[in-house]
C-alpha cells in the first residue's frame, strides 16, 4: 500500500515536470513565430512578393506568356530602388528574375524557400532596403502571413504585393498586378 501511494506521487511529479517542459518548449517556439528579426527601430524594409511567371502545368520552364510577364516585371518595379533579388533555386523562378537582375545590374541571390530563412535573411541583411522575393505558390502562402500579411497571398501569376514593414508595426501592403492578362 505504501509503495502504491508513493508510485502515484512519483507519477504526479513526473507528469508535472513533463507538462512544465512542454510549456517552456512551446513558449520558446511561439516566440520564434512572430516576424523574424523585425527591422531596426526607425527603418522601413520593403519586401516585394511575387510568384514566378507563367508556365504550363507540370513544366519547369516559362511559357511564352511567362517570358512576357518576366519582362513586364522589369517595368513594374524598375523605379522602386530594389537592392536585392531573392529566389529559390528553381528554373522558373530564376528565369522570372533574370530580366530584372540584368536591368538592375545585380545578381539573383538563391536561398532556401523556408519562411524563416527568407525573412531572417531579408530583415537582417537588408533592413531599410527594398528587396524582391520571386517565390512559388507554396512558399508565398507561408511567407506572406508570416510577415503579417492578411487575406489571400500573392499566388496568382502577375500578383505583385509590396509590403512595407516597420519595426513594431503592422505592415502596409499594396496589392498590384503586372504583365499580360
Amino acid at each position: 500500500m505504501f509503495f502504491k501511494s508513493r508510485e502515484k506521487h512519483i507519477v504526479k511529479i513526473i507528469s508535472r515536470c513533463f507538462k512544465a517542459c512542454i510549456t517552456v518548449s512551446l513558449i520558446v517556439v511561439m516566440a520564434g513565430c512572430t516576424v523574424a528579426n523585425p527591422p531596426k527601430s526607425g527603418t522601413t524594409t520593403t519586401i516585394i512578393l511575387t510568384r514566378h511567371a507563367d508556365r504550363d502545368p507540370l513544366a519547369t520552364e516559362l511559357n511564352d506568356k511567362g517570358r512576357q510577364r518576366a519582362q513586364a516585371l522589369v517595368e513594374a518595379v524598375a523605379d522602386m530602388n530594389i537592392t536585392a533579388i531573392f529566389s529559390p533555386d528553381l528554373k522558373r523562378n530564376l528565369d522570372t528574375a533574370k530580366p530584372l537582375a540584368e536591368h538592375l545590374g545585380i545578381e539573383v541571390q538563391v536561398i532556401s524557400a523556408n519562411k524563416y530563412e527568407v525573412t531572417k535573411t531579408i530583415l537582417t541583411q537588408h533592413a531599410g532596403e527594398v528587396v524582391i522575393w520571386i517565390g512559388n505558390g507554396g512558399n508565398l502562402k507561408e511567407i506572406y502571413p508570416f510577415l503579417g500579411g492578411e487575406g489571400a497571398p500573392p499566388t496568382v501569376y502577375g500578383d505583385l504585393y509590396i509590403m512595407k514593414i516597420k519595426a513594431g508595426g503592422k505592415p502596409e501592403v499594396i496589392k498590384q498586378r503586372y504583365g499580360p492578362s
